[in-house]
């Protein structure tokens, strides 16, 4: 009986069993739900750059606030005024002038070295009248020289030195003249910057005192350029004149001292040669007769 009785509760569990985990199967509990993920902001738009206009090549160039643009050469022919022209005629002859003056200090001008080496051949032939005539023949610095100690060797060698020195000097002093024109003009160069620099700072006081207002800068800056470029312009005329000046004088000195000491040896020769005297010419005065010498007195 209790055999009977356990078989059952077993059998009755079994169905109950079952048919709970048959729901539990057919009615599945629901998965929990995921947290929503939030989406990246979206980026700001990058507003689009305005699309560059290609420079026209055929286009002149802007003026910079209002103001014409000018040429380095206008600006300074308006800026020196009534003093451009002077100071423009003023460079021009110290360009000339310091071309000369170097042209005639050459040392071909001075000496020429064909005419030292026939000079002596000439001599030491005994060959004087040829060494004269050509001696008169060349036109450099020694020749003129040359040529006037011998046309007075007839007075004896030491007027022929003495008539070397005469015509030395006479040239060299053309020659210094000649470089004096550039001292001159450098110094007037310098007269005429300063002139200008007086006369734009005068135009510039002259704009403040009748100016009932303040006045603008251009009309003060005319005045003002005035006294600066002028003043420019002169020193840069004056002091490759005095630098020129002072070069070739000192060349030149150099060069009639070279002439005095080769005319001097060319001289040499004639120390011992006796000239005869020319013939009194007409209306020249006639020698003065030589007294006879006092004899001696009687003992």
């Amino acid at each position: 009986m209790k055999t009977i009785c356990l078989r059952l509760g077993m059998a009755f569990g079994a169905i109950f069993g079952a048919t709970s985990i048959s729901q539990a199967w057919q009615d599945p509990v629901p998965p929990a739900e995921p947290a929503a993920v939030e989406a990246p902001a979206a980026a700001e738009p990058v507003p689009a750059s305005p699309p560059v206009a290609a420079p026209e090549a055929s286009s002149p160039p802007a003026d910079r606030g209002g103001v014409k643009q000018k040429n380095w050469l206008s600006w300074t022919i308006e800026a020196c005024g009534i003093f451009f022209y002077p100071q423009l005629a003023i460079m021009v002859a110290i360009v000339a002038i310091i071309g000369t003056n170097a042209y005639a200090v050459m040392r071909s001008r001075f000496i020429d070295n064909a005419f030292v080496e026939n000079f002596e051949n000439l001599t030491k032939g005994k060959q004087y009248k040829e060494a004269f005539e050509a001696a008169k023949a060349d036109h450099t610095f020694l020749g003129k020289i040359i040529s006037a100690g011998l046309s007075r060797l007839t007075d004896g060698y030491t007027d022929a030195i003495a008539g070397m020195q005469e015509a030395g000097t006479a040239e060299n002093m053309k020659n210094e003249h000649r470089l004096s024109y550039l001292s001159m003009l450098a110094n007037i160069a310098t007269m005429v910057g300063l002139l200008g620099t007086v006369a734009g700072m005068v135009a510039s006081f002259t704009v403040l005192s009748t100016s009932d207002v303040s006045p603008s800068p251009s009309a003060l800056a005319q005045g003002v350029s005035m006294a600066l470029v002028t003043t420019v312009i002169g020193l840069v005329e004056a002091i490759p004149a005095i630098m020129a000046f002072t070069i070739l004088g000192n060349l030149n000195s150099r060069r009639a001292l070279e002439v005095a000491q080769v005319g001097e040896h060319l001289m040499r020769p004639f120390k011992s040669v006796s000239v005869a005297k020319r013939p009194p010419t007409e209306g020249s005065p006639p020698p003065a007769k030589q007294a006879p010498p006092a004899s001696p007195p009687s003992a």
